[in-house]
């Protein structure tokens, strides 16, 4: 199994870079459960659920509350197409790498959120990062997956698996197990939040701002490479 590049030698999408925004995944939802208010920010299933069920109870205010992270998660998805509409053909700076330095910031800025009555913007702009992790980083070796939500990486395994034992190809073997190993890293993330949340508080989030910093890295010195290679 390749683990620092892709079937088609892209950094971006190599298992290295999958479990690292995994792990990150994971935590982020951990941290806004435990500090910012009991939520989960980065699948908004729920959110759309609460907000249907607050719109039949005539709960405007509380319905508006769920609304808002929905909305900052679509807003991500825009903003990453805008992104990525501007840098896609710059030989000198890979659109990913943009998309991962404004995650970087945004989460510096959570951590400077205190508890309380800023506790919604937080998990907006935590909502708001998991959309441009999730729309930017959408394939591990040339598999779909998802960096901050697993359902469907369970079902994608779990049908690579079942192929696997139908007609015992390895290949469907090593898919299942990237999809497995995707899942596995994003608890370990949410493991490392349980741990540290309660330690460190609020600033927890910075172990997320370190996780990204290496993918940043790591996508630095890929594009490096290229690029002289290139001369």
């Amino acid at each position: 199994m390749r683990l620092y590049v892709s079937h088609d030698g892209q950094m971006s999408e190599s298992m290295l870079i999958g479990c690292l925004l995994a792990v990150a995944g994971g935590f982020m939802d951990a941290y806004t459960y435990l500090i910012r208010g009991g939520v989960f920010a980065n699948a908004q299933t729920g959110n759309l659920v609460l907000l249907g069920m607050k719109l039949a109870q005539k709960q405007w205010i509380a319905a508006f509350y769920n609304l808002l992270p929905i909305l900052a998660f679509a807003a991500g998805v825009f903003l990453d197409e805008y992104i990525r509409s501007i840098w896609k053909w710059n030989p000198r700076f890979h659109w990913r790498q943009g998309v991962l330095i404004l995650e970087f910031l945004i989460l510096l800025l959570v951590c400077f959120l205190p508890n309380g009555y800023t506790d919604m913007l937080a998990n907006v702009l935590v909502s708001f990062v998991c959309a441009l992790q999730a729309q930017s980083f959408r394939k591990v070796d040339g598999l779909t997956y998802a960096s901050t939500m697993c359902t469907g990486n369970l079902r994608s395994g779990t049908e690579q698996l079942a192929a696997y034992l139908k007609s015992k190809s390895r290949k469907m073997l090593r898919n299942a197990l990237r999809y497995y190993g995707i899942i596995i890293t994003f608890i370990l993330g949410a493991m490392c939040g349980t741990f540290l949340v309660p330690a460190i508080g609020i600033h927890a989030i910075l172990f997320c701002c370190a996780i990204l910093g290496v993918a940043i890295v790591l996508l630095f010195i890929q594009d490096q490479g290229n690029s002289a290679n290139a001369v």
